[in-house]
């Protein structure tokens, strides 16, 4: 990338030099030098969610990190080194001014072509063009760990007129740092039965509490912190903010305030402040105001989890049933042979249950249902297989006929996840031996083999694999190479519906393995972490 080459980091440990400055220009590019001009907003849900759900695992890390061996190098090419980086830079842009942090980076350029520099070198160019002395700023932000909540603290008197704003700034025990924040908030009236921006400051944040006497007489239906999405930070909505986007968040003609809007209640409901069941609700009623494939994926694959590993055990069954038949309608209702239909469709695969889905599945296999503009293509043909696999809808000799129509290396992989997915024992212990306890499928065939073990409707089946997992994990690390390890170990990890035994297990594991290697406990410790972020959700979601 172009800033790797011309001036590579001294040493690894400032591997943000030039991963997160190729993610922070690469999306820059895109958004104000092609046609893709909402790639802010994509980067906002999917890159920068990516980077706070890294930067809340136990495994988290500053971006500036300390690599003690090349070990620790391999697992930290992640969210944080990645996407929390590029999110950095962007809030060091909004900090500095846009045309000093550029102005700083030609300079920095100049004089270290061609050579190895570290991160005072690039500080010191940056406070000679903006000014101002970074090195608080780079300890607060880049040798530190975690993110910050901004929250809302709003009085207004009868007729919503704002009488006291002020910005909550909390950071979590473990990573208890407040940064200073450059960033906007938005206000939002509704207007003809859509939401409009009618109020936007920009302003300095710090410590604890904030006041902002600039809102004092303001009034909005909604209130959005870090509108523009200057910083990196979680935020939070007020409830009158939260109820008037759960009915008007499709209005929103804002495509990265919408994005922010969604970002918000999905941290919400990560930490327990907001029932699933209302997320669930949430994307369902405003999915269609999306037009970004990106974003739209992304919801999907949220509106999958809340449903099923974050929807309360009693209520699982009958929350992944009712967002298929959603889904489904909405795939019906889609523009004909849109990107969203294409979704929609694979989406009510993934969820499908019932009897009466499988029939729908059957149907748009065999022809017997159909949609406008929509063509059955081989890709689409297959993820439609391994659904049906996965309810029974399809044996082994089905399998093996559509591999014969697409005897490729991609059906192959596709006949494998398919055959894993068939919901008997016999097909999951197989799939086992093949990726376990022998070693001659090739990488993507073992991951293909692991997709499909892992999809069940009936989770008991998995259950006699939650030990078998703890018992071979170090063979297996010690034994195949560094990728497969990670693979096997990574996507076996029993995460989906896992609770307290689960929990149990990891935590005898790794106090009986003090010893293993750092990147094996890594896995471990931040599947661990999935598991009981599970488990606090779902207890949030009875209340």
């Amino acid at each position: 990338m172009w800033f790797g080459d011309l001036v590579t980091m001294r040493w690894w440990d400032d591997l943000w030099l030039n991963e997160s400055f190729a993610e922070y220009a690469s999306t820059l590019a895109s958004a104000e030098a092609t046609r893709w001009t909402d790639s802010w907003t994509t980067f906002a849900l999917s890159e920068k969610g990516w980077a706070y759900q890294q930067d809340q695992l136990p495994s988290t890390h500053p971006v500036v990190a300390d690599m003690v061996d090349f070990e620790a190098v391999e697992t930290n090419f992640d969210g944080i080194t990645y996407a929390k980086g590029a999110s950095v830079l962007r809030q060091l842009v909004a900090y500095v001014g846009r045309e000093e942090f550029f102005a700083g980076v030609r300079a920095y350029f100049a004089k270290h072509a061609w050579g190895n520099t570290e991160l005072k070198d690039l500080l010191v160019e940056l406070e000679t063009t903006s000014g101002r002395d970074l090195s608080s700023w780079a300890d607060l932000w880049l040798q530190r760990a975690g993110v910050n909540t901004l929250s809302p603290v709003l009085e207004r008197d009868q007729d919503g007129t704002v009488t006291r704003f002020a910005i909550s700034q909390t950071a979590p025990e473990e990573h208890h740092t407040l940064r200073p924040h450059r960033l906007q908030v938005g206000g939002f009236m509704l207007q003809d039965g859509a939401l409009v921006r009618t109020e936007s400051i920009e302003l300095d944040v710090d410590g604890e509490l904030t006041e902002v006497p600039e809102l004092v007489g303001k009034r909005a239906d909604l209130w959005l912190l870090n509108d523009g999405d200057l910083t990196y930070s979680k935020v939070r909505l007020d409830e009158q903010s939260l109820a008037v986007a759960m009915e008007h968040l499709r209005t929103l003609d804002d495509s990265l305030a919408r994005t922010l809007l969604w970002s918000a209640a999905w941290d919400m409901v990560r930490d327990g402040e907001l029932p699933s069941r209302r997320y669930q609700q949430l994307v369902l009623a405003n999915i269609t105001g999306e037009s970004s494939s990106s974003v739209v994926r992304t919801l999907l694959q949220q509106l999958e989890t809340v449903a099923g590993p974050y929807a309360a055990v009693d209520q699982r069954e009958q929350r992944t049933e009712a967002a298929a038949t959603a889904v489904w309608e909405l795939a019906e209702e889609a523009e004909a042979g849109s990107d969203a239909q294409l979704q929609f469709i694979e989406t009510f695969a993934r969820l499908a249950r019932t009897e009466e889905h499988r029939h729908t599945l059957e149907g748009l296999l065999g022809g017997s249902v159909t949609l406008p503009g929509r063509e059955i293509d081989t890709d689409l043909r297959w993820k439609l297989v391994i659904s049906l696999a996965v309810l029974g809808g399809i044996d082994a000799a089905g399998i093996d006929e559509q591999l014969a129509a697409d005897d490729t290396q991609s059906g192959r992989k596709h006949a494998l996840t398919a055959k894993a997915a068939l919901p008997t024992e016999v097909s999951k212990a197989k799939a086992w031996r093949r990726t376990v306890e022998k070693d001659t499928l090739a990488n993507e065939s073992i991951t293909a083999v692991i997709q499909g073990f892992r999809r069940v409707v009936d989770e008991s089946l998995l259950a006699p694999y939650r030990q078998r997992y703890f018992a071979m994990i170090s063979q297996v690390w010690q034994e195949r190479s560094n990728e497969i390890a990670t693979r096997l170990v990574g996507g076996y990890f029993p995460h989906s519906y896992g609770g307290q035994a689960v929990l149990d297990a990891a935590d005898q594991w790794l106090a009986d393995a003090e010893d293993a290697p750092f990147g094996l406990r890594r896995i471990i410790i931040e599947g661990r972490d999935t598991v009981a972020r599970q488990e606090r959700v779902r207890e949030s979601d009875l209340g």
